[in-house]
């Protein structure tokens, strides 16, 4: 099995296409890196962004130049040495007209072959389609449907809405467009059409998290694994694939299963997948795979190079400013209550309907009524501290039982009394085919309340330290401190040695310089305490406090004038703070959008980028400290155990927010350019950063056994430095960081040898060594 050293994630689409991408294999090589990592290319829906709403996995997206032109990418990439790692989507698909499977099955209905690949409620009857912009009875009698032909054959057109329609009765009728017709063979058909708005308590199909438009793939059915994979084992043999990174493996049914499957078909093929692990869970030892996608450790890093004293003082600041106390568990519990009964009610309901059958049969359940049911499974949810179990249809492992039980105890701790819930523990621990369904829709729903009222709620409500609020993190994660940082990467190098290192993505809240920017805060509590008065200074009243603390940290988070001017700036905060304030669904919502407060908000920050072209004064030292951080990160990244993934423009500073901030375009041209001539970047941290990724990467390439087969030994270092090795290969690697150390304290931490970095004549807070074992 051959192993990257490092990789490149590209975002394909917007912009970026096979024969562009092809176009930077010289770049990437000249960087260092050994394998490209591309985000999905199967045929997606059109106009899609970001790729994971596929449509049809076995043909390569012809947006994007089709199989010829990713054999062209290929062959580019295999000249200059790289090879290719593909992100897949197996757990959803496009839940629309133009997936040609969901296609045939609402032509055809149970008489499709493909009506067992979707995830369908068999108990539903008629699949719901949650696409109407009105009730269906309104469009019907506001005339806005008609019957009309596709190549494919007669479909039901609602505005740009097409719907295959079934041959029934009333097909010919109907095309004369009558009301009672039309009405008729709608009736007759396979699946309902409904108001979008129905959509949040009423599915027939199983969605990703609370994504309507995105339906689950039975990839647990042998059949339908082959269909789904059938083109990435033809890319894989023909030596264009040459790893596989898996999106969302907990949206599952059984992830084991499935990764077994997976494995037997490409037995040298190293594959990792998008795992979340919170608090202290573990990647299952038993997954054949080479780990995560690297959450875990980007979480390591920053608590790493979170200063606990000065979060200490943030944390105070923030209680007196805001009036926010109450322990974080408590508004994530509160999060999950709302998303229960809003974002995700009809996986509520639907859980609560295979509860209800099953305590109708049983000899203790049947006393309880629909509410205490409801309510057991409400604080269960609430009360799950991690994405899921992994019990199987007839089997509920010892460890996943005593999580159910502890978590249904701690649950009815928060309640006047226990209810339902020890008979629901008892239901989830049986194993058996009466529980199994209810049991595998337990696992999916709870990733998707906990991914929903943490990452996408109360990330923005509690905003202490906007670093910590980061995918695989808690807001009120404690720092970890040397010791308990080189613990966390001993077990790294035991149990995930090969697993990917991120500290930016689509996905992440922040990108590792902004992030490191509000990390930065920790180490100059004062300066962020003078930026925030001013802040509130410029704020109007109907801003509460909490947002006001939130936009500071954001402001600073970027540049202005970060390849764009004063005004992009503007737009970029003005965007974000829309999508805060509805994440947080306190005052505004997605689908209740309060457009007073949201305008208030954005005159404000647009205000504050008129204002300050530059950085205030006030805040010199904080960006200053954040210099510093981001080539500690950086030089980690690149050397602790793990393969490192760098995001698309991120080998310079890269200062971005959440999606879509952070796919805007990346000046690969000026990158290319550096490579010659360092002169043609910015001087500071943008040489800075791009020379020490580019020196890092290149000895991982030429030295690749010392980091993929090496170990991690901590090294003693004075107060202040994180020093340790890596030894494999016959080379021993050194690096120390100072985290607010005197310099010279770093060159006591290290041994002779060949100075790695930094250049000789220069200075900073990472040094690397490099001697013989």
């Amino acid at each position: 099995m051959r192993l990257p050293t490092s990789c490149y994630r590209l975002q394909f689409r917007e912009g970026m296409d096979f024969d562009r991408a092809a176009a930077l294999a010289p770049y990437l090589a000249g960087l260092g890196i050994s394998h490209l990592y591309a985000s999905p290319l199967f045929t997606a829906t059109a106009g899609s962004t970001h790729g994971y709403d596929v449509t049809d996995p076995g043909e390569i997206d012809p947006a994007l130049g089709g199989r010829e032109g990713l054999e062209r990418l290929s062959a580019a990439l295999k000249e200059h040495g790289l090879g290719l790692i593909l992100d897949i989507v197996p757990n959803h698909m496009a839940f629309a007209p133009e997936t040609p499977w969901l296609r045939d099955v609402l032509r055809r209905g149970a008489e499709s072959r493909h009506a067992g690949h979707f995830d369908l409620d068999p108990l539903a009857g008629r699949i719901r389609l949650p696409w109407l912009t009105a009730p269906f009875e309104e469009v019907l009698a506001e005339g806005g449907l008609a019957v009309e032909d596709d190549p494919d054959g007669p479909v039901l057109a609602a505005g740009g809405l097409r719907v295959p329609l079934a041959a029934t009765a009333s097909l010919e009728a109907a095309r004369g467009g009558g009301t009672e017709a039309l009405r008729a063979l709608h009736a007759e058909q396979p699946w309902r059409l409904v108001h979008w708005r129905t959509g949040h308590d009423a599915l027939s199909h199983r969605r990703f998290f609370s994504i309507s438009g995105l339906v689950g793939v039975r990839v647990e059915d042998e059949g339908v694994f082959e269909d789904v994979h059938r083109l990435l084992f033809e890319l894989v043999e023909a030596g264009i694939v040459d790893g596989i990174r898996i999106d969302h493996i907990d949206g599952l049914t059984d992830p084991a299963a499935y990764l077994e499957r997976l494995r037997a078909r490409v037995p040298e093929t190293p594959i990792w997948v998008e795992k979340i692990l919170s608090g202290p869970e573990t990647l299952p030892r038993a997954w054949p795979v080479q780990g995560t996608t690297g959450y875990v450790a980007a979480r390591a890093l920053s608590r790493l190079l979170t200063d606990a004293e000065g979060l200490e003082h943030i944390v105070a600041t923030y209680r007196e400013t805001t009036g926010r106390t109450d322990p974080v568990e408590d508004v994530i519990r509160r999060a999950r209550h709302q998303v229960m009964t809003e974002d995700l009610a009809a996986e509520l309901w639907s859980l609560q309907t295979m509860f209800a059958e099953i305590a109708e049969a049983d000899p203790i359940g049947v006393e309880f009524g629909q509410e205490t049911l409801r309510l057991a499974l409400m604080e269960f949810i609430a009360a799950f501290p991690r994405y899921r179990t992994y019990a199987t249809d007839d089997d509920v492992g010892p460890q996943d039982a005593a999580l159910i039980r502890s978590t249904a105890e701690r649950a009815a701790e928060r309640t006047t009394q226990p209810g339902a819930l020890p008979f629901l523990a008892e239901v989830l621990t049986r194993p058996g085919p009466e529980t199994a369904r209810f049991r595998l829709r337990m696992q999916q729903v709870t990733g998707a309340a906990v991914a929903k009222s943490a990452e996408d709620t109360a990330f923005y409500r509690e905003v202490r330290l906007l670093s910590a609020n980061e995918v695989g993190g808690e807001p009120d994660d404690d720092p970890l401190g040397i010791d308990g940082f080189h613990r966390a990467m001993e077990r790294r190098a035991r149990d995930m040695p090969h697993g990917l290192t991120l500290t930016s993505s689509h996905d992440t809240k922040r990108s590792e310089d902004a992030r490191m920017r509000i990390a930065a805060i920790t180490r100059e509590p004062e300066a962020f305490e003078a930026w925030f008065r001013i802040c509130r200074g410029f704020a109007p009243e109907r801003l509460n406090p909490n947002l006001v603390w939130y936009i500071a940290q954001t402001f600073l988070a970027l540049d202005p004038g970060d390849g764009d001017d004063d005004d992009g700036m503007g737009d970029r905060l003005a965007g974000h703070v829309v999508k805060a304030l509805r994440e947080a669904k306190s005052e505004s919502f997605w689908t209740a959008p309060d457009l007073e407060l949201e305008e208030t908000a954005q005159a404000y920050v647009r205000r504050l980028a008129g204002h300050f072209p530059r950085h205030a004064p006030e805040v010199a030292a904080i960006v200053a400290a954040a210099r510093d951080l981001s080539l500690i990160q950086t030089a980690l990244k690149l050397t602790i155990p793990g393969i490192p993934d760098i995001y698309q423009g991120c080998e310079l500073p890269f200062l971005a927010l959440t999606d879509p901030d952070n796919r805007r375009a990346v000046d690969f041209e000026l990158r290319a350019r550096a490579l010659g001539d360092a002169a043609v970047l910015p001087d500071g941290l943008a040489r800075e950063k791009f020379a020490l990724t580019r020196r890092l990467l290149r000895l991982r390439r030429d030295v690749p056994d010392l980091f993929l087969a090496g170990g991690y030994e901590r090294l003693a270092a004075p107060p202040r430095v994180c020093a340790f090795a890596r030894s494999g290969g016959g080379r021993r690697l050194c690096v120390a960081v100072g985290l607010d150390a005197a310099k010279g304290a770093l060159d006591a931490a290290l041994p002779e040898g060949e100075r790695i970095w930094p250049p000789e004549g220069a200075d900073g807070p990472v040094r690397v060594v490099l001697s013989e074992a």
